[in-house]
């Protein structure tokens, strides 16, 4: 057989980038010759020298102030004196925006436009400029009717349209009645004839003809052509671009009898919404709700506006980019819109939410893409947990932290807030997907043209912490708001958050020296209160009214310039030449301990609420603490999945205490403090009994399970879940941290470590102890210990020499680098070296299905009795395109939805497959017998992360097998073999692979008569192989010196089945069916290795692992426990012996979501030594109380 030698490298010609036409050569090309650039207000005219300068501007600000075109990404704010700003993502200070004049009440920006409501109460919108011009098209058609007297003329039947009409000719629309929509427009040109038809010329005229109206019309005239039209076309420009144009009234002053007072602008990521278009919602001072019609960007002023019905008298109103939108009352209540789609932008009815205080109501709201906060009437700002798509209302209220005016949700669901005190604005930094809350507010102190001579009055003295300036003041002199340079910032959501407190005032000493105050007041440095950050000195008098960020990208990681100030220390501090006496210096230290002594009380205070980390030390009256055990406590506020009835989310406190005793040994216990009926109870959880944590991602909460060997065999772990996923990361990765301390468990995994990865793609190891496969007394099961590794793979395979590899879900293969920790552990469980970035693709799967109809032919209304429309691959569960989410929060989307045409048994041009009916065998061609169809659409999202593996070569795997060491070899300096299966089907071979290279150097093709799925190699070099068609392989000849083999050897599979899957130990073979049924080779032998027959072991079976001693470990498919069902639980076959390779029964293990197993590196049945001796202590099993496994004497059947 010839071998084909793969490379590792993959090379190819580099993409050449595109290449295009300029912005201005497009201008040129679509709207004729470029024009100088018209300014925003006033006229322009060309003075002496040629250039183009502009007549008539008017406004507060000078012209040389007057700001460039609108920024594409940027932050609007408005201040208490009606003035508009812009503040861009890539800018540092605050622009004014144009039309000074104008005095704004508050804006709703977008991306390429604001809305406004002006202080005469009127609607206002600012459309960004644009090398394109926003350009509609208006049309009439001409009607003719043939007239044996005349001919073609224009008097028609009295049946016939109008003369003049639109395309459908029910509407009547001469030429010279088509009116401008307002007096932002203008008239490119006058009317003229469409001579193109379908693409080609019509003859002179550009009339079309047809038998009658309405018909089928056609550019040649025929005898029978009794009628005929022509479309005449004119163009009008927007001519209002970077300048607010008032919106127009209605014609009837009835319909609008009082003027707005808030609106919103959203609706642009509609689901399937076109591209373009708006959602602007407006409430009136009488609490009425009105909308918008026809906003979108070739109609920037919409339509008209129409009255939306409310249960209430509303406030203020917040309309999201996306479906969400939410109304305040007068009462304090919420009104939530819901049915709000692409065919209905306007919704269909509403829903009340409840304030999250009875003594306040809601005051303000701002919705996002899928989050709500709100202001309540005591400045409290709120957020709403669980709010989607599906579920505008969400489920609760989650109190953070500070007291706002209002708040402001902006694209990617980044929040603004305007403080009630300061009137600073407030940026909320950490807003990730996953931690949609965020972490901290930070005050924006981009400055502001004409504030700078406000920044000598700034003082900063870092060392004390608190903040001093050169001028020393007099009694009569004060600081005013803002004068500290300092930078602070809050955490995110608290229990009972403080409020933004103002600042306190300060006075100077009454006596003075000819040049300066002796002296200075102490008291006069104020402390700033926690949670804010102050102000710059340089927009010190910016106080803000309004803020709108739904045109502002900022991405979760993206560094802005907005936090810093641009001239280093303010000139006072910079000038500073005081000559200081040692009287002042005591006296200014004296008052500097007691502002300290005091801040220290206040921040005491303060953080109360926040959670506890503190080490105690027990002392004895007159013994050192030395000789007494120290406790380590860690406190924090999590939610719980309650164990009995209602079986629902409890919020809980826990408190993790960590015991080191006199010789380092470190032992924890995890409380979890809970109320039932007002009675304060806990459960406790020693650390050192904990077999597993496994992180839970799902799409609304951060929670993980903890397994115990009693909650292993009930079925039932404790689950907690915290608020966002930094802090679920925090707790996994401490109480890892303490669970391995407790074993005493650190480091890299052994050689012989059992590897696993959970159905989300984690990966565990757990260290095999001698009496883990002991003849006589065997450690149970369901007492291993698991500890995570970072990374995310599908696959996993190990070897007792050390090489590990993985497949992602992407079939990317990995190996592993010898490193620990890494994702979610990075720190103090991880490795310094040897973790890198590890990433994963996979595709999420949704069918859309059909039914024939005689009338309409296939279309989406099915049979009561029929699956979704748009369901999963089972039709038992509905999927939309809109509802479907990434796995968990770890995913996120990186395309769009598009037609799967690589479906099983191919699809049609357009992607449908068809058959007679739901659910059958499905084709590509339709039949006169096949009355349904469906079409697969996939989604693609990624996963980045961290973890101890690098990639391994280009080729996509499917699966792979290492060759097992056998007990008792010592093969150190031989090539490891290494087989596996690419996503195509080939058989692969790796030559090269070691402990020293662990992803060897090239791969060597095995040929094959079809595509393969499943591979594993022995230990004694037997090579078994799935092929696609449900039948095993046996590769005869493989050996070191002959990698490849010699040829394969067909075996047919167990009657009426498809295996998927075949492990191969040292002298046994195992195969698994599609089916779940788990098969033993029988009458395998070194001198007929393709054995007999295939014997029936057990079925619930997903997948299954034989090692090097003929272990044989499974992931079964249903467990049942004595208090919950598990899917995905690991399984070791007990009773394996010699004469009974088979087995006898199974010993239940970790359970719930475990997706893979590899057994194989496992090879540890040599007798207890002292170096092995605290094996046993490892695994949180004293060897006193090891007990035999539970065991049932038959097949594993659900």
């Amino acid at each position: 057989m010839k071998a084909i030698l793969y490379s590792q490298r993959n090379e190819g010609p580099v993409p050449r980038r595109p290449t295009g036409l300029c912005a201005v050569s497009v201008a040129e090309h679509r709207c004729g010759p470029a024009h100088p650039p018209r300014s925003r207000r006033g006229k322009e005219r060309r003075n002496s020298s040629g250039e183009w300068q502009e007549e008539g501007v008017r406004g507060r600000w000078p012209p040389k102030a007057a700001p460039a075109a609108m920024p594409s990404s940027a932050l609007w704010a408005v201040d208490l004196f009606g003035r508009v700003f812009t503040l861009s993502t890539a800018g540092q200070h605050w622009e004014p925006c144009r039309d000074a004049q104008l005095e704004f009440k508050r804006v709703s920006a977008a991306r390429d436009c604001c809305w406004g409501i002006a202080c005469d109460h009127q609607v206002y919108v600012l459309v960004g400029a644009s090398d394109v011009p926003i350009r509609c098209q208006e049309e009439a058609y001409e009607n003719q009717r043939w007239n044996p007297v005349g001919g073609f003329c224009e008097t028609l039947l009295p049946s016939d349209r109008w003369p003049w009409s639109d395309v459908s000719g029910l509407q009547h629309r001469p030429l010279d009645g088509v009116a401008l929509p307002s007096l932002h427009w203008e008239w490119e040109s006058d009317w003229y004839v469409d001579e193109n038809f379908g693409g080609e010329p019509t003859e002179k005229g550009g009339w079309t003809y047809a038998i009658d109206f309405p018909a089928a019309y056609t550019r040649d005239k025929k005898w029978n052509s009794c009628v005929r039209r022509r479309r005449w076309i004119r163009y009008r420009r927007y001519k209002s671009q970077d300048a607010w144009a008032k919106i127009p009234s209605e014609d009837d002053p009835q319909q609008l009898p009082d003027p707005f007072s808030d609106l919103s602008v959203g609706g642009w990521e509609v689901t399937d919404e076109p591209v373009g278009r708006l959602s602007v919602w407006a409430v009136t001072l009488q609490g009425k709700v009105w909308y918008r019609e026809n906003v979108s960007h070739h109609n920037p002023e919409g339509s008209s506006w129409s009255l939306v019905d409310t249960p209430g008298e509303a406030v203020q109103i917040s309309c999201g980019p996306h479906d969400l939108l939410w109304v305040t009352l007068w009462e304090g209540q919420a009104l939530v819109r819901e049915g709000i789609n692409r065919n209905n932008p306007k919704g269909s009815s509403w829903s009340t939410v409840e304030p999250p205080t009875s003594e306040n109501g809601i005051l303000h709201v701002s919705t996002g893409v899928c989050v709500v906060w709100a202001v309540t009437k005591d400045r409290k700002v709120w957020f709403r947990r669980g709010v989607n798509s599906h579920n505008p209302c969400g489920t609760s209220w989650i109190e953070m932290f500070g007291e706002m005016m209002m708040v402001n949700v902006g694209l990617n669901d980044q929040v603004w807030g305007i403080g009630c005190v300061d009137r600073a604005l407030y940026f909320r930094q950490g807003v990730t997907q996953s931690e949609l809350s965020g972490k901290t507010w930070k005050v924006i102190v981009a400055g502001r043209e004409g504030d700078r001579s406000l920044s000598g009055s700034s003082f900063s003295l870092h060392s004390a912490g608190c903040f001093f300036g050169n001028e020393v003041r007099g009694s009569a002199e004060s600081c005013g708001p803002g004068d500290t340079d300092a930078s602070w910032e809050v955490p995110g959501p608290a229990s009972s958050p403080a409020g933004l407190r103002g600042k306190e005032s300060w006075k100077g000493p009454s006596h003075a020296t000819a040049n300066f105050p002796e002296a200075t007041d102490l008291s006069s440095l104020r402390l700033l209160p926690l949670g804010l950050e102050e102000p710059d000195s340089a927009d010190c008098h910016a106080l803000w009214a309004w803020v709108s960020g739904g045109g502002c990208a900022v991405e979760a990681h993206t560094t802005l310039k907005w936090f810093t100030t641009q001239s280093g220390l303010c000139p006072s501090v910079q000038t500073l030449s005081l000559s200081i006496t040692p009287a002042q210096t005591a006296a200014w230290r004296k008052q500097i301990f007691q502002q300290l002594t005091e801040r220290t009380k206040r921040e005491l205070e303060n953080f109360q609420h926040y959670e506890q980390a503190v080490e105690q030390v027990r002392n004895a009256r007159g013994t050192s603490s030395s000789r007494h055990p120290s406790v380590w406590v860690k406190t924090g506020a999590l939610q719980w999945w309650c164990d009995w009835k209602p079986h629902k989310w409890m919020d809980v406190h826990v408190a993790l205490e960590q015991l080191t005793g006199h010789d380092g040994a470190q032992d924890s216990i995890l409380f979890i403090y809970y109320v039932v009926h007002e009675e304060k109870k806990y459960i406790h959880v020693f650390l050192n009994e904990v077999t597993a944590l496994v992180p839970v991602f799902s799409e609304a909460k951060h929670s993980f399970a903890l397994y115990t060997p009693e909650r292993t065999r009930q079925r039932w772990p404790v689950r907690l879940a915290a608020a966002t996923e930094q802090d679920m990361s925090d707790w996994l990765t401490l109480l890892n941290l303490s669970c391995c301390e407790s074993r005493r468990m650190h480091g890299r995994p052994s050689p012989q470590a059992i590897w696993s990865v959970t159905c989300k793609g984690d990966i565990f190891v757990s260290e095999p102890s001698p009496d883990l496969e002991g003849p006589e007394r065997r450690l149970p099961c369901d007492q291993m210990f698991w500890r995570q590794i970072g990374g995310h793979l599908r696959v996993v395979e190990a070897n007792s020499r050390g090489v590990v590899w993985g497949i992602g879900y992407d079939h990317t293969a990995w190996v592993y680098t010898g490193g620990y920790g890494g994702g979610c552990f990075q720190g103090l469980a991880s490795s310094t070296s040897n973790v890198f970035t590890q990433w994963d693709v996979k595709f999420v799967h949704i069918y859309e299905n059909q039914r024939w109809n005689p009338v309409t032919g296939y279309t989406s209304r099915g049979l009561p009795t029929d699956r979704y429309m748009w369901s999963d691959a089972t039709g038992l569960q509905e999927c939309t395109k809109a509802s479907t989410k990434p796995p968990s929060l770890q995913w996120t989307w990186v395309s769009d939805w598009f037609v799967d045409f690589s479906v099983p048994g191919g699809t049609d041009p357009e992607g449908w497959q068809y058959a007679s009916d739901f659910p059958a065998s499905y084709h590509k061609y339709k039949t006169m017998k096949d009355f349904v169809r469906r079409r697969c659409w996939a989604r693609k999202c990624k996963l980045v992360t961290t973890g101890p593996w690098l990639e391994v070569t280009s080729v996509a795997l499917r699966d792979v097998s290492i060759i097992p060491e056998s007990p008792g070899a010592h093969g150190s300096g031989l090539n490891i073999a290494l087989w596996a299966i690419s996503d195509k089907g080939d058989v692969l071979c790796r030559l090269g692979v070691s402990e020293l290279n662990p992803e060897g150097f090239c791969w060597m093709h095995v040929g094959t008569d079809q595509p393969f799925t499943s591979v594993s190699i022995g230990t004694c070099y037997q090579v078994w192989a799935v092929a696609r068609d449900g039948s095993a392989f046996y590769r005869s000849s493989v050996s070191p010196s002959r990698p490849n083999g010699d040829c394969w050897y067909h075996i047919p599979p167990p009657p009426k089945q498809r295996l998927k899957q075949v492990s191969v130990g040292h002298t046994s073979v195992f195969a698994l069916d599609e089916n779940g049924n788990l098969w033993y080779r029988q009458g395998v032998t070194p001198s007929h290795p393709q054995g007999d027959s295939w014997e029936h072991v057990s079925n619930n079976v997903r997948h299954v692992s034989v090692g090097p001693l003929d272990q044989v470990w499974v992931i079964a498919d249903k467990v049942q426990g004595s208090h919950s069902l598990s899917r995905g639980t690991v399984c070791r076959r007990t009773g394996v012996q010699s004469l009974e390779p088979k087995g006898q029964g199974w010993d239940y293990g970790i359970g719930g979501g475990w997706d893979h197993l590899s057994i194989r590196a496992s090879a540890t049945r040599a007798p207890r030594s002292s170096s092995q001796k605290p094996a046993s202590k490892q695994n949180g099993q004293p060897p006193s109380v090891a007990g035999g496994p539970w065991q049932t004497p038959g097949p594993v059947c659900c």
